[in-house]
């Protein structure tokens, strides 16, 4: 059963029964702008990369946040950082008085682009010891042993465009499993993906940097995680997900240079599925 909920600017959002029951439990807020004056803060704060806001526009941060329910005291984990775009709103919405891991690329890996970037976020962080103070950096690379965060210690696992990376490494379903693991029983999972049409191949999947709504679901269930909801925010009916070099032909990538750019620049950032799962807390079934 699904039921829906007016959302207060306009997005309609799809809540399962079980998040209806959350709801009323206090689980999660019924109120999408809880906290919202402090989020909105967090993202209009003036140590932001100008360019970053840039694509607040297609990215929604308040809206899906909130969404999330990420609260001001919550301990959350952000898989893959990349280069920060979100950690310069969540670092400072949780320093006072909740706890940020950023899980980044491990140190001393054998894949180049991992190193490279792992270093560059360290620079970021230690360039502004005040903006990011608080942040623990953590690393999340499931052919390894190292974790995320420990175990049943934090509230909130958000991973933004990263889900068809796992897939096409093979380790999507051990990427699910270590986010549960992270998590407190009854927390969350936040999850922003490239969205692809209904039955497409997970060949094309791999190929193509979209997934089904479907099979991030499955994955998301077969770790053991509830469906909580699902929400239209980072929407964008433009793209049809057919493209030549996949999503990359799409911003801010434009892989393609300059054939077809002012196409692929009108039709913007990708179409994107935004879910949310929950870890069931066991202990309380009779």
């Amino acid at each position: 059963m699904k039921r829906y909920f007016g959302f207060q600017t306009g997005v309609k959002l799809v809540f399962s029964a079980t998040m209806w029951t959350l709801i009323l439990m206090g689980v999660v807020s019924a109120h999408a702008d809880n906290s919202g004056a402090a989020l909105s803060a967090a993202v209009e704060n003036s140590e932001r990369t100008a360019a970053f806001g840039l694509r607040d526009s297609a990215r929604h941060p308040v809206q899906t946040l909130a969404f999330f329910d990420v609260q001001p005291q919550h301990h959350v984990v952000e898989i893959w950082p990349g280069s920060g775009w979100y950690t310069e709103i969540l670092a400072p919405y949780l320093m006072t008085q909740g706890r940020f891991y950023a899980a980044h690329f491990p140190v001393h890996s054998s894949v180049s682009y991992f190193n490279k970037s792992r270093a560059k976020y360290g620079d970021k962080l230690a360039a502004n010891p005040d903006a990011y103070r608080g942040v623990e950096i953590t690393a999340f690379y499931p052919p390894t042993s190292e974790s995320v965060a420990p175990a049943a210690s934090v509230d909130r696992v958000l991973t933004f465009r990263n889900v068809h990376n796992w897939l096409k490494a093979g380790y999507a379903p051990a990427a699910f499993t270590e986010f549960y693991r992270a998590l407190k029983p009854g927390g969350v999972l936040g999850v922003v993906e490239h969205r692809a049409p209904v039955g497409t191949s997970i060949e094309d999947m791999i190929s193509s940097g979209y997934m089904t709504e479907a099979k991030v679901i499955a994955l998301a269930e077969t770790a053991g995680f509830k469906v909580l909801a699902s929400s239209e925010i980072n929407a964008n009916p433009r793209d049809n997900a057919l493209h030549p070099a996949g999503v990359w032909s799409l911003p801010p990538s434009l892989r393609l240079g300059e054939r077809d750019r002012e196409k692929y620049v009108a039709i913007g950032e990708s179409d994107r599925m935004t879910l949310t799962f929950i870890k069931p807390d066991l202990s309380a079934r009779e």
